[in-house]
């Protein structure tokens, strides 16, 4: 809040997009390397599968589709939010398209799953027949591609809500070659296929609660709830405890993504305005509220948004 509006008693800081534009640069590079490594290795992949007969590639193939689908999204998200243009009716401009494909992504990673965990119990009974070297040489490649591009992923994921649908997507996958690898080895030495079928569903029910918890996360910041690592009570009590402010109303506290926390409040205030203003931006300061809008309104006055809301 480093900028003071020109009238009396109201400041907010800078600009949404001055907030995150930095960020999404430094984000954009390893997107696009990821979307080369995984979209090539899917390639490779669902060609193996074709070739071998193998179901399970086939079905790790589309499960590596939905990172290059989930990259992808990530990456236009971080275009629009770099590229799109800050307007009277997008006065955030396109950063909540990183909030939406994180929604998207975690419909994808749970429908992934659902289907492997359909797909194992239509196959229980039959005998499967898993060509264990194929799996296991694959398998390895995908585990590495996986790795790599996790590595460049991973110091952005919390960051940003659409780069951790990314890795998210991208780790499952990861676990998913660690058990298409571990399937193969047992295959090759026991001629178990079944351990293929239980590699899958051990892999669905670990992706599935962390896909719930991405669009737990996600809905929260559309529904503009105050961020969860945020103490609003203890925030409005410190604005109350302030010298000269009387009464602290119409705080709100909200997410346009990840990293980027906004707020508006209304003090009354019988004191000295400008000293009110300085003391409240160092509190909202303190909760990392950068960006913020204070409007002090005068102890006997009726303020513009005083009275009672009717909403």
């Amino acid at each position: 809040m480093g900028s003071e509006h020109g009238h009396e008693g109201h400041s907010h800081g800078p600009t949404a997009a001055d907030l995150a534009s930095g960020a999404v640069n430094r984000r954009l590079w390893p997107m696009v390397v990821s979307v080369v490594i995984i979209g090539g290795f899917f390639v490779v992949e669902l060609v193996a599968g074709l070739v071998f007969g193998s179901l399970a590639l086939v079905a790790d193939a589309g499960h590596m589709l939905t990172d290059v689908v989930a990259l992808c999204m990530g990456l236009s998200a971080l275009l629009l939010a770099r590229h799109g243009r800050v307007t009277d009716g997008r006065s955030f401009g396109w950063y909540r398209a990183e909030v939406f494909t994180a929604v998207v992504n975690a419909v994808l990673l749970i429908g992934v799953g659902v289907f492997v965990l359909v797909e194992a119990i239509r196959r229980i009974g039959t005998d499967p027949e898993v060509p264990g070297g194929a799996m296991i040489i694959v398998a390895s490649l995908g585990l590495l591609a996986n790795i790599v591009v996790m590595f460049l992923l991973r110091a952005d994921a919390e960051g940003s809500i659409a780069v951790r649908g990314a890795y998210l997507e991208v780790l499952a996958d990861a676990v998913g070659s660690v058990g298409v690898l571990v399937a193969g080895v047992i295959a090759m030495t026991t001629g178990w296929g079944y351990a293929d079928l239980l590699v899958a569903v051990l892999i669905a029910l670990w992706v599935v609660p962390r896909a719930v918890k991405l669009a737990r996360d996600a809905l929260k910041i559309l529904n503009q709830q105050a961020p969860a690592h945020l103490d609003l009570a203890a925030l409005r009590t410190e604005l109350t405890d302030l010298p000269g402010v009387d009464d602290v109303h119409d705080l709100h506290v909200w997410s346009v993504t990840t990293g980027m926390d906004v707020a508006t409040v209304h003090l009354t205030s019988s004191g000295d305005h400008e000293q009110v203003l300085a003391d409240a931006r160092r509190v909202l300061d303190g909760h990392g509220l950068e960006h913020a809008t204070v409007q002090i309104e005068s102890s006997g006055t009726t303020g513009a948004c005083s009275g009672e809301l009717t909403w």
